[in-house]
């Protein structure tokens, strides 16, 4: 089953539940959150809370989603209390990309990126009930960097690079007592600049701090361990770059318990009902194949397990050419 969050004629939201090709609403449900708080009151899981409700009137998604009424698949009314996170060098393909934009001028010598990957391989599945070695792990910002599909993912105009990176997400929601809850599972873009990141590795947590977008649909249930999508580029209604990417606890060198373990560890990211995005990592970049995306460009990602197609077109902000300042009061 998949859910997603819609802006209905008359402007009210609404959630919808699609189980094959049959979209409907699901009565008394006006955000994805509420439904899922809805469910832990009750005791019972998220898909049977969408169950116990009936079904509401039938929808057509994909026209909804080309009018651009359809809004992120899990949000919060309060942007600051939903946070947007992700690791990097957990997919089985991913540290030779890295690897070559960090690489040292010894080419014997190891680069950081390709111990952390070494390190996941050795110890990113630990057994039930055990701890693995932590990720590399970054914040990508809060709601208000949160952009629904259709809206276009914009870069700052100090940014050296605008790519894709075509992923999975978790969508979890902390419940009342601390407690995180995984709601399901999104495709994702995790927006990145690639040059800033390439200048130095230290230089990552800026690389990152940019908008992203998920959805249109989570899939509610387990995430297959064995994801196939693609990943393309289009300019002028062309496709200029496609893709195929895995994803899925087979294509990782973590499991998806051992990542969940390593952010939700920290106290700050148990607060009772705040929303969380976390981004797993991909393999799989336009970049890499010396790709540049220019503003216009539309990003399209699909998992075909996760539901619609994820489109979002590339928009710049104009370059700044004074420094922000600050000002003592």
């Amino acid at each position: 089953m998949f859910l997603s969050q819609i802006r209905q004629a008359d402007g009210a939201r609404a959630v919808v539940a699609r189980d094959g090709g049959r979209a409907h609403v699901v009565p008394g449900a006006a955000s994805t959150r509420d439904l899922a708080l809805a469910a832990l009151a009750a005791g019972r899981g998220l898909a049977e809370e969408v169950a116990a409700r009936g079904q509401g009137a039938e929808v057509d998604l994909p026209a909804l989603l080309a009018q651009g009424r359809v809004l992120l698949p899990l949000d919060h009314p309060d942007p600051a209390h939903l946070h947007l996170t992700g690791t990097g060098l957990t997919h089985l393909g991913s540290a030779s990309a890295r690897n070559a934009m960090h690489a040292k001028a010894d080419p014997e010598a190891m680069t950081d990126s390709m111990k952390m990957f070494r390190m996941g391989l050795e110890g990113g599945k630990p057994a039930a009930g055990a701890i693995g070695v932590q990720p590399e792990w970054f914040w990508k910002g809060n709601g208000a960097h949160a952009v629904a599909p259709g809206a276009p993912l914009v870069s700052p105009g100090f940014a050296l690079d605008a790519g894709e990176e075509p992923e999975v997400a978790g969508l979890y929601l902390v419940a009342p007592d601390g407690t995180p809850w995984r709601l399901g599972f999104a495709q994702a873009n995790e927006f990145s600049d690639h040059v800033t990141e390439r200048g130095n590795y230290l230089w990552l947590a800026h690389s990152k701090l940019r908008p992203a977008s998920f959805g249109p649909e989570m899939l509610v249930g387990d995430l297959p361990a064995h994801v196939e999508g693609s990943s393309a580029i289009l300019r002028d209604g062309r496709v200029i770059w496609e893709r195929p990417f895995l994803s899925g606890e087979d294509n990782m060198s973590h499991s998806l318990a051992n990542l969940e373990h390593h952010h939700f560890k920290y106290d700050l990211f148990r607060r009772p009902g705040d929303v969380h995005v976390h981004f797993f990592g991909t393999a799989t970049l336009s970049f890499a194949d010396g790709i540049r995306a220019e503003p216009g460009d539309e990003f399209r990602i699909h998992c075909p397990a996760l539901g619609l197609a994820l489109s979002n077109p590339l928009d710049q902000r104009p370059g700044e050419d004074a420094p922000v300042g600050v000002r003592p009061l």
